[in-house]
C-alpha cells in the first residue's frame, strides 16, 4: 500500500479501500500503525509518517528511505522472485509500483526477463471465478474444518479473495441460508446447475476470515504461558495475564475445532466456563487413543 501511496502522492481512504479490496475501517487502522515503524531508537527522523486530511492520506518518509538501498545479488534475486511471486497473484496491477520497481531492480541485476515465478493454481479456483462471472448457482462438496464433515450444498458464488495466505470464495449458501465464506481448498468437487442467480447490489470483499455470532459458545480456557499463541492466533473475547498463565475467552462455532486446539496446546490446557465444556479434551484424546489400541 505505502509504494501505491506514494506514487500517487495523495490518494483517499475510499480509492485504498477500492483498490486493496478491504473496507475503510482496515486502511485506516493499518495507517494508524505506520507511525511506529522505523529504525531504533525511533526518533522522528528514524520513522514514517503518514497525514490523514478528513479523507485524504499523504506520506512523509524517514531520512533513511533517501538512500539507496543496496542489496547482495542473493537478496536482489529473492527480492525479485518475491516480487514476482506477488505480481502473479490475480488481481495484481502488472504496469503499478511493484512492477516498474522490479523491472528496475532486474536490469540493475542482469536478469531483466530471465526469471519466471509461476504459481500452481489450486483445483476449481478458475471454475469458481468462470461461475461467479456469469453468475451460476454451483454445487460443492465441502469439508468443515471446523466441524469436521462434509456436506453438499447449493451455493451462489460472489466471487474469490485471498485472505490470511488462503483463497477463499464467498457466497450465498442456501444450506445455511446466508453468505458464507468458503476455503477453496476444502472444496472437494464442484458441479455447474446452469441455474444463474441475481447478485446483490452491495457485495463487500470481507476483511477478516472469521465474524462471531451471538450464537456462537464462549469458552473460557486457562492455557500455559507457553501456548500464549491460541490468543494470538485464533478469535478471541479477553485474554487475561497471569503468572505464568494466560486465561482466554475463545469464541467457539463448533466442538471439533476447540478439540483440536486443547489437544494441540496439551495436558496444561484447562477449560474453565461452561462447565459442560469441561471435558472436551479429555473425551478428544480418549478417542485419539483409542483408534491406536483398535490398529495394534
Amino acid at each position: 500500500m505505502l509504494p501505491y501511496i506514494a506514487a500517487r502522492r495523495d490518494v483517499t481512504i475510499g480509492e485504498l479501500a477500492r483498490v486493496f479490496g478491504v473496507s475503510e475501517e482496515t486502511i485506516r487502522d493499518d495507517l494508524e500503525v505506520l507511525p511506529y515503524c522505523g529504525l531504533p531508537p525511533y526518533t522522528p527522523d528514524r520513522l514514517m509518517g503518514v497525514v490523514i486530511a478528513g479523507d485524504m492520506v499523504s506520506l512523509s518518509f524517514a531520512e533513511y528511505f533517501s538512500r539507496p538501498l543496496r542489496l547482495t545479488p542473493a537478496e536482489g534475486f529473492a527480492l525479485v522472485a518475491a516480487g514476482h511471486a506477488l505480481l502473479a497473484v490475480p488481481g495484481a496491477d502488472p504496469g503499478g509500483p511493484l512492477a516498474s520497481g522490479l523491472a528496475k531492480l532486474e536490469d540493475a541485476l542482469g536478469a531483466h526477463k530471465v526469471l519466471d515465478v509461476a504459481l500452481p493454481e489450486l483445483d476449481h479456483l478458475g471454475e469458481l471465478r468462470s461461475a461467479a462471472e456469469v453468475h451460476e448457482r454451483v454445487e460443492i462438496d465441502y469439508y468443515s474444518s471446523g466441524r469436521d464433515a462434509q456436506s453438499t450444498r447449493e451455493i451462489d458464488p460472489y466471487g474469490v479473495i485471498s485472505l490470511r495466505g488462503q483463497w477463499y470464495l464467498k457466497a450465498f449458501c442456501h444450506q445455511a441460508v446466508g453468505d458464507r465464506l468458503f476455503r477453496v481448498d476444502r472444496i472437494r468437487s464442484i458441479k455447474r446447475t446452469g441455474r444463474n442467480f441475481e447478485p446483490p447490489p452491495d457485495v463487500t470483499p470481507p476483511d477478516n476470515v472469521f465474524h462471531a455470532s451471538p450464537e456462537d459458545t464462549r469458552v473460557t480456557v486457562d492455557l500455559p504461558a507457553s501456548a500464549r499463541w491460541v490468543a494470538e492466533s485464533f478469535p478471541v473475547e479477553s485474554v487475561e495475564e497471569r503468572p505464568g498463565r494466560v486465561v482466554v475467552t475463545l469464541v467457539v462455532a463448533a466442538r471439533p475445532w476447540l478439540e483440536r486446539v486443547l489437544l494441540a496446546v496439551g495436558p496444561g490446557a484447562k477449560v474453565k466456563t461452561p462447565k459442560e465444556w469441561r471435558s472436551v479434551a479429555a473425551e478428544a484424546a480418549t478417542r485419539v487413543l483409542s483408534r491406536y489400541d483398535n490398529q495394534s
